[in-house]
């Protein structure tokens, strides 16, 4: 969607590389870089053999960032994300173990399979990127991005995540079905198409550069208060019951702002705002039972509540 305007030949490259492994999808692999650039974590929520788990690692493997997994599964421990601290056999000494979460990029496979106090041990490590363990706290390395699957079919035994843990997602993204042009392209690749056959085209230290950069990306009043009119829009509509969060807005500010630079510009356009809307506010919705009934989930809410606030020109 962006390709023919990116300059920075580190964004390019990184897009390219990732798309050795993700075939068909630019626009899901921009969005996780708008994602990553905006200092922010990814939700995917998808049907198994999509690719979740290759987009990650690639992300990982062509940013030479350290790649972390963690199956969520019901008898996961929180000691297993953040870690924990024992004494050493034959003295008094108190050591730290790392968990999962201290890498660069953490992938927590099926999320929602995990008990309510597990999925909680990764909001501080989302939010504040430490971990606090015995009173003390261990900083996460930088950057520091999770990205976290589910699987919207199964729900049996399953635990839906809570608002304030779905809130700390800056976006949540489908990667849907491939056409058959690109799945013919996809069994051609066969073993080829891994992840760990991809080699690193930037550094982990780029990332907090590209982040630098695009935090300098201007955003005009006009767009700031038509960013507000579609918060304040979501709160006022009788189909939802809970309406973006302030957390929101400001999500909205970071994406657009690395949405732009991606883009190759210095400033948002109200059309950026648009198209990244419903995958920044989709997912902090609470849609009452008539929201549901109308739009079936927040996705397609935002949508209609984009079409109804004017654009500023």
């Amino acid at each position: 969607m962006l390709r023919q305007n990116i300059s920075d030949s580190r964004i390019s490259s990184l897009l390219c590389n990732v798309e050795k492994v993700i075939i068909g999808k630019p626009e899901i692999t921009e969005l996780v870089l708008t994602a990553l650039l905006a200092g922010g974590h990814v939700l995917i929520e998808d049907v198994p053999g999509v690719g979740k788990t290759q987009l990650a690692a690639a992300m990982a493997v062509s940013c030479g960032g350290e790649f972390g997994r963690i199956q969520m599964t019901p008898d996961i421990m929180p000691s297993d994300i953040t870690g924990f601290s024992f004494i050493r056999q034959g003295s008094s000494e108190v050591e730290f173990r790392k968990g999962a979460v201290f890498c660069n990029f953490l992938l927590a496979d099926e999320i929602n399979r995990s008990s309510p106090k597990s999925q909680s041990a990764l909001l501080e490590a989302m939010e504040e990127l430490r971990v606090t363990i015995d009173g003390k706290s261990y900083d996460l390395p930088k950057p520091f991005m999770v990205l976290a699957t589910q699987n919207p079919v199964e729900t049996y035994g399953t635990y839906s995540l809570p608002e304030a843990q779905m809130d700390r997602f800056i976006m949540k993204l489908n990667i849907g079905y491939p056409t058959e042009e690109d799945e013919l392209r996809i069994i051609r690749k066969g073993r080829e198409n891994d992840a760990r056959n991809l080699s690193p085209v930037i550094e982990p230290m780029d990332i907090l550069a590209l982040r630098d950069e695009a935090d300098k990306v201007s955003v005009s009043e006009a767009v700031e208060k038509y960013i507000l009119s579609i918060v304040t829009a979501s709160r006022r509509n009788e189909g939802i019951k809970l309406g973006i969060s302030p957390r929101g807005s400001i999500a909205m500010i970071r994406c657009a702002k690395a949405f732009a630079y991606i883009s190759g510009r210095d400033y948002v356009l109200p059309d950026d705002i648009k198209f990244l809307a419903p995958y920044v506010f989709g997912h902090r919705l609470m849609l009452s039972p008539r929201g549901k009934s109308d739009w079936g989930d927040g996705f397609a809410a935002v949508k209609d509540i984009v079409s109804s606030v004017e654009v500023p020109i």
